[in-house]
């Protein structure tokens, strides 16, 4: 009898491995990205940082022209903004309040870019110093 139930416990386990699996995965999957208000009070802008490759983007909010509504303005990443080598990045806002741009850290280098929108039409990036 003893047997039995070891065997129905150990069958039980292996047949969930898989969904325990999937499940650390897309846990281990989640919070890929980061988000950053520009320290500038008069500008309503958000950075995302993919904090794995690095890459930038931003969205502000804005006026449909012509209208009251309000529309979503996303910039892509532009030069120096793309996805680069993996690491592992973050954002840091500097306390300069009228400072449009943040900065972006790669974590385990210490290299640092500074990251801002260009003629309102991308997301570009200085290249990493130390």
């Amino acid at each position: 009898m003893r047997l039995s139930r070891f065997f129905n416990s150990w069958r039980a386990a292996a047949l969930s491995a898989p969904f325990l699996a999937t499940s650390l995965t897309c846990a281990s999957a989640a919070g890929n990205y980061e988000f950053l208000a520009a320290p500038q009070t008069d500008l309503n802008r958000v950075f995302r940082l993919d904090k794995a490759t690095g890459e930038v983007g931003a969205c502000q909010y804005g006026l449909k022209e012509g209208t009251q509504i309000g529309v979503t303005l996303c910039y892509p990443p532009g030069e120096g903004a793309k996805a680069g080598a993996f690491s592992d990045y973050a954002l840091v806002a500097s306390r300069h309040t009228g400072e449009g741009g943040v900065f972006r850290v790669d974590l385990r280098s210490g290299m640092m870019s500074i990251c801002f929108v260009l003629n309102e039409s991308s997301v570009v990036c200085t290249p990493p110093a130390k």
